[in-house]
């Protein structure tokens, strides 16, 4: 029997989705293995790419055709102005978009050739991070449906508010825990959290039982991302796995932000929810074969060609 999900998207909005989170830039390093400690390795490759978990998953969005508008703060120095240039450049309204005098938001990714994994080295400086009165509820609130991330986790809390006291659904992207986050996840719709965070959050160290509590605990909707093992989802009382596609991964950053921008476009499809964990798993799968967060972003026609040829292996 298929289960549905309860999405009900905020009627009359001149956007499908906007996003409240990070925006960064990424240095991809490939390398031939991971460093040891005082050793020196050669670069493979190095290539400088748009990132963020927001600003990933919107972009995703934008690529599927939904209309997508981007809440943040980029720093006044070349990767503020990179990061400004590779939104507008995907079409993301961006006029919500707040310069500010710090570095932007960037990250060191080490890739390792042989398996693709990745280590990612981050500076995210404090000026990036909302305060009182910065965010404008107006802005927040001009889309069908909100998405945030656990960056900045007091301006996601005080925009999940407004936008469920407005009708408005909400997703999140949540990996980390911090002060707010347990008033942070019960303000959410669809709670999307890397496999760590229910057992981080909750202390219990047998991932299947601390995703079942969370659930419990939060009483809707819980996806988590388990990398190369696919996503499980518990919703309704069901705990449902939906196994990984096989790709030859190169490199897997900005998988899981991948992830959550094709569940939010399968949501306004209106899929049955077995058909939109596989699309999200499938669509982040491939953007593991090529390099970056959204450098590996397919397209629809991808999407859909790999998945019926799945259908035949």
């Amino acid at each position: 029997m298929s289960v549905h999900i309860s999405f009900l998207p905020a009627p009359d909005k001149p956007f499908d989705v906007v996003g409240v989170g990070a925006n960064s830039v990424d240095w991809v390093c490939v390398l031939p293995q991971f460093p040891r400690f005082d050793s020196k390795l050669p670069l493979k490759e190095v290539h400088q790419l748009g990132g963020g978990e927001v600003a990933t998953a919107l972009t995703v969005c934008r690529r599927f055709g939904l209309r997508a508008k981007y809440i943040g703060k980029v720093g006044n120095d070349p990767n503020g102005e990179f990061s400004r240039q590779d939104l507008r450049a995907e079409a993301i309204d961006i006029n919500s978009l707040v310069e500010v005098d710090c570095r932007n938001q960037f990250a060191i990714i080490l890739v390792d050739e042989k398996s693709g994994e990745r280590t990612v080295l981050s500076h995210r400086p404090r000026e990036i991070f909302f305060k009182d009165g910065e965010l404008r509820r107006e802005d927040i609130c001009m889309g069908s449906l909100l998405h945030v991330d656990g960056t900045d986790q007091r301006a996601a809390l005080r925009a999940a508010q407004w936008a469920r006291e407005e009708g408005i659904p909400v997703t999140i992207d949540i990996d980390r825990v911090d002060t707010f986050t347990g008033e942070l996840i019960r303000s959410v719709d669809f709670l999307i959290t890397a496999g760590h965070f229910p057992s981080d959050y909750l202390g219990i160290s047998d991932r299947d039982k601390a995703i079942q509590t969370l659930s419990e605990e939060i009483g809707g909707f819980l996806c988590c991302t388990l990398g190369s093992e696919g996503a499980v989802v518990s919703y309704m009382g069901q705990l449902l796995r939906f196994p990984a596609y096989p790709v030859n991964a190169v490199d897997t950053t900005g998988a899981g932000d991948v992830f959550r921008g094709a569940f939010i476009y399968a949501l306004f499809q209106r899929w049955p929810l077995e058909q939109i964990i596989r699309f999200a798993n499938a669509v982040a799968g491939l953007s593991c074969e090529r390099i970056g967060a959204r450098g590996g972003i397919p397209t629809l026609d991808e999407v859909v060609g790999f998945m019926e040829r799945q259908l035949y292996l």
